[in-house]
Order: C-alpha cells, then structure tokens, then sequence
C-alpha cells in the first residue's frame, strides 16, 4: 500500500502546478457533464403527461387596459368583476350569464346549470377576458349541442378564449359596442432545473400544435372563417386583436348585430 502511495505522489509531482489545476478543472467539468447528462435521461424518461398538467397552454385572461392592449370598444364591466373565476348565473328571459375568467372546471358548473334548467334557457350571455381553452371548448360544445344562442353585450368583453365560447351559439349576436378580441396561445414560463425547463418547453410547443389543430377543426365545425384563428396566431400574447362590426359578420363570428 505504501509503495503504490508512493508511486502516486511521485506521479503528482510530475506535473507542474498549473498542468494539475487544468486537470483537475477539466476533471470537474466531465464530471458535471456525467451528472447533466445522468439528470437529463432520467428526466426523458418520465412520461409527458407527468410535465403537461402544469404546462398545459392556455389562452391567458387579457386586461383590457394592459399597456399592450390595442385600442377597442369600452369595457364597462369592472376588472376586479372580470378577475374572479367564471360565474354561471341564471337570469330573467332565458339568458345564461357567463361573467369572469374561464377558471378549470367552469365546463362543468356551466354544464351542470344547462342540465338543471335547459329547458328555460335560450341565450348564454357572455363577459369574459377568456381562460382555460380547454373549458371554452367544452363550454362552446355545450351550447351548439342544447341549441343555444350566444351574446355579448354593449360594454360587455369577450376576449382571448371566450370567443370560443361565442362561437358555439346557434345564433350569435353583438353590436357595434362589444369588445370581441383574441390573441396568441400562452404557456405560463416553467421552472426547476435546465433539462426541466427544456423538456417543458417541448411538450409545451407539443400541446400548443395539438392545440391549433383542435380550435381549427372546432370553428369550421361551428361554421366559423378560420381567419378568427389566424388573426389570433398574428397577435402576440400581451396584446389583443378586436374585431370590427364587418369582421365579426364577415368571418361569421357574428350572426347579426344588435343595438
């Protein structure tokens, strides 16, 4: 044992000073390598539904009076009214109100009123600043499936997701002071270590492909231009396409105009 310590210790001293901190520098930086490497593999080799729940795209609740908003109709709803998760509320004359973010689990309290009250309701009255896609969607089938007409108000919003929701309607109605927008797909930025957020980056861009395909296929079921998708793509997540009184007729968002 003494000999091959020896041994050791003459080999050490071979070397000058700054050739052992070059190898041990380059021996640290291999070794990190191994490691990232190691954590990476590991990471692969989870499923993707583990990473997507909490990077599942959505189309975030826009505020109006964001400094990247463009200018569009006056929103009279309050904001702090609009913030709060999505009220389902049953009003005069068959009208379904939907006021708020489209929160998860909205789809279900939305299909829970129509299943208790159906046959009453006529039009689902919208004024949101959108939310979960996913909820829209379900909320959008919901109503083309029981018949019901949609609206957005004078002052009212429906912006990001929630035209999904409009688009649903058998009949859709607004008028020229309705504030009706969309924008890009968004993903909320992940977090933990590289290969984490590099791996989540992937299934985020994975879903949000997924994604347009479905909202595609959805409009041109509800009979809806594809345009209202387009427009949406063009316009980055801080900011907000409105569209005119002759857009919404045009790309068939709209069925008639109201006062």
């Amino acid at each position: 044992m003494a000999t091959i310590l020896r041994r050791i210790i003459h080999w050490a001293a071979a070397f000058e000073d700054g050739a052992i901190i070059r190898a041990a520098f380059f021996g640290l930086l291999s070794a990190t390598g191994v490691i990232l490497w190691l954590d990476y593999s590991e990471l692969s080799a989870q499923s993707a539904a583990a990473i997507a729940p909490a990077l599942s795209p959505i189309l975030p609740a826009f505020d109006p009076k964001s400094p990247g908003g463009s200018a569009g109709p006056e929103v009279t709803t309050p904001m702090d009214v609009l913030r709060q998760p999505l009220e389902v509320k049953l009003s005069g004359g068959g009208v379904l109100a939907l006021t708020g973010t489209i929160d998860p689990g909205a789809a279900d309290r939305v299909a829970a009123e129509i299943a208790a009250h159906g046959e009453y309701i006529r039009t689902v009255a919208l004024d949101s600043p959108g939310g979960a896609v996913a909820d829209a969607l379900a909320i959008g089938k919901l109503i083309r499936d029981n018949g019901l007409a949609t609206a957005v108000a004078a002052g009212a919003l429906c912006a990001s997701s929630c035209p999904l929701m409009l688009a649903g309607g058998t009949e859709r109605l607004a008028t020229a002071h309705s504030a009706i927008g969309v924008h890009q797909i968004y993903a909320a930025a992940p977090t933990g270590s590289l290969t984490s957020r590099l791996a989540a980056v992937g299934t985020a861009m994975s879903e949000a492909q997924s994604l347009t395909a479905e909202i595609s296929r959805y409009l041109r079921a509800m009979g809806i231009s594809e345009e209202v998708w387009l427009r949406a793509l063009e316009t980055p997540p801080d900011r907000l396409t409105y569209f005119s009184t002759a857009d919404l007729i045009d790309l068939k968002l709209v069925t008639k105009l109201t006062t």
